[in-house]
């Protein structure tokens, strides 16, 4: 389905908990250990259903953190049977997904995403508020193993705070499949309100010459890669680069409100049309129209963090 600016709308993702495990500093406003509403799966399943009937076929589970509930597994195992999808993807933080990796990939998962800011214990603690970086190293050792393709890390770059670890990152895409792609600071939380923190794509490219462009999947990211390396380094710059433009997702937040923008404060309860399917399509259908033409970072800052609305 196309929105009211001729966007085709494919892309749903689903946070199926506000709640986090970690307290990254560049994340959130409010208490990530707070547990808000949260949706069964078979609600999860219900809604996708109907988004699928209106042209999605790609769903990303978010949070928060979607590997604090134990339900997760079972969360995977009945979007996979909606025949429309033809991606089924999670982002995580890693701590978990060492012990979850396998299960994962056997109830249909295709490929993940790992927050990781910093290969150094030290700064990873500092952004994080936890000593668990040698579980984030194992969970994406386990991805890797579990067949889980492709394996994304998602890296958000602060001048002076962890910007110096930038090439041990783009130094893990050498030898390995691994997709490392850095994340512009949006203004999500104190830290990313501060521009003078940011560090945009292009400066990314100045620093490490060597990268040249590289074809990639069509997206938010532009990819490059090293001469002979196995993976790629993604560069995602929502504030220097805008690509409001070509946006195909819509946002499921994990009380049943649809986010049709993730710089947009507008939410819609869908909750009301979920014993009815023909009544929810048609609220979803009239809620992607609703969707703005793009955000407004340079003017405001969104009222919610990101651990609520699932990045």
């Amino acid at each position: 389905m196309k929105d009211s600016f001729g966007r085709e709308i494919s892309y749903l993702r689903i946070s199926v908990t506000d709640r986090c495990n970690l307290n990254c500093v560049y994340c959130g406003k409010e208490d990530c250990a707070k547990k808000a509403t949260e949706l069964s799966p078979a609600a999860y399943y219900t809604i996708a259903k109907a988004f699928a009937s209106c042209g999605i076929n790609k769903v990303r589970i978010t949070g928060g953190e979607p590997l604090v509930r134990a339900d997760v597994v079972e969360t995977v195992r009945l979007l996979r049977t909606i025949p429309e999808l033809k991606t089924l993807a999670l982002t995580t933080n890693g701590v978990y997904l060492a012990q979850y990796a396998a299960a994962l990939k056997e109830a249909g998962l295709d490929s993940v995403n790992i927050s990781l800011d910093s290969t150094d214990g030290s700064t990873y603690r500092h952004l994080t508020g936890a000593d668990v970086l040698d579980k984030v190293m194992a969970g994406i050792a386990a991805a890797e193993a579990a067949g889980l393709a492709p394996v994304k890390i998602n890296a958000v770059l602060m001048k002076g705070v962890n910007s110096q670890g930038a090439a041990a990152l783009i130094e893990l895409t050498k030898e390995r499949p691994i997709d490392v792609r850095f994340i512009e600071l949006m203004p999500f939380s104190e830290q990313g309100e501060n521009a003078a923190l940011r560090v945009t794509g292009d400066e990314v490219l100045r620093q490490f010459p060597f990268l040249k462009p590289v074809a990639g999947e069509e997206g938010t990211a532009r990819y490059y890669a090293g001469e002979g390396f196995a993976g790629r380094v993604g560069l995602i710059s929502p504030v220097s680069h805008k690509f409001c433009a070509q946006c195909n997702r819509m946002r499921l937040l994990c009380d049943g409100k649809l986010k049709p923008c993730l710089g947009d404060d507008a939410v819609y309860d869908i909750l009301p049309y979920l014993e009815d399917e023909a009544a929810l399509v048609e609220q979803i259908k009239t809620i992607i129209l609703k969707k703005p033409a793009g955000h407004r970072f340079e003017e405001n800052a969104p009222a919610h963090g990101l651990n609520a609305i699932g990045g």
